[in-house]
């Protein structure tokens, strides 16, 4: 099947954002994408100074034209981090999904907040802001099992594991890296998630805007199962693509049976909750 991630140009005005987000959307799917991803915050600027005033709920504003766009080009669209999530006076990095026929499939409140400290080069803190979502989430389409992660999720190699142990052959990780991780750590850590769970991982970035207050490194990518990237957008607004071939990842975990050869009866991944 046929794969789009939207490297949305994002700008202070919500409206601006989801109206040519959706436009985008509907854009590959007039080029054949069955699956579309959008960026982490695509619809507000990114910064802890900024989620408050951008908040919605789930179900809202952004979240009931996503499901409208979906339903109208018949497609399957993660939401990216539409906008934080206020619930019960907290807020989260959410992603929501939506299938071809308007319902919502799934919702993931980022596990693993961003907070760094690089000195002389960047400082974030998310929990200034930002609670952590403590839950899974996968949904199911005629085509594979797909496993859901925001940006920093990318750093925890057993959050892949565990999707990979529940059957998932496509991960998506809309995100957000910057200028001093994305050239470093970006391409790297998809490529490492992608090869230690023989499956495909997409990674959808909003466009560089070198105005903002917190600069996105770009490069939305689509890496196979063998560790290779297959496509990858430059910095400036995109729609990349990229075929996804089930029957190739099949053949790579046939050659290669790392999933049937590990020993479980020395180790395992636990899940708590």
């Amino acid at each position: 099947f046929r794969l789009a991630l939207i490297q949305l140009q994002v700008s202070a005005v919500k409206s601006d954002n989801l109206q040519r987000a959706c436009r985008m959307v509907k854009e590959a799917s007039a080029k054949g994408a069955k699956f579309v991803a959008l960026p982490e915050c695509f619809n507000s600027p990114y910064g802890t100074q900024y989620f408050k005033e951008y908040a919605e709920k789930v179900p809202g504003e952004t979240t009931q034209k996503l499901a409208e766009v979906a339903k109208e080009c018949n497609v399957y669209l993660v939401g990216g981090r539409s906008i934080p999530e206020e619930d019960g006076g907290k807020l989260y990095n959410t992603c929501t999904v939506f299938g071809p026929d308007g319902a919502m499939l799934a919702k993931y409140r980022k596990i693993h907040l961003f907070d760094i400290n690089v000195p002389g080069k960047i400082q974030f803190k998310e929990s200034e802001t930002l609670s952590p979502g403590n839950t899974f989430s996968t949904f199911d389409t005629p085509y594979c099992r797909v496993g859901l992660g925001i940006c920093y999720d990318m750093r925890f190699a057993e959050l892949a594991q565990i999707y990979g142990q529940k059957g998932c052959q496509l991960l998506v990780y809309p995100g957000a890296f910057n200028l001093t991780t994305g050239p470093a750590h970006w391409e790297l850590l998809q490529r490492g998630r992608a090869l230690d769970n023989q499956v495909y991982v997409a990674t959808a970035s909003p466009a560089r805007d070198e105005n903002a207050s917190y600069v996105a490194w770009g490069h939305s990518t689509v890496v196979n199962p063998w560790g290779e990237v297959i496509a990858k957008a430059g910095a400036e607004e995109d729609i990349l693509y990229a075929d996804i071939d089930l029957k190739k990842l099949a053949e790579i975990r046939e050659q290669i049976p790392v999933l049937n050869q590990k020993r479980n009866d020395l180790y395992g991944m636990e899940v708590k909750k």
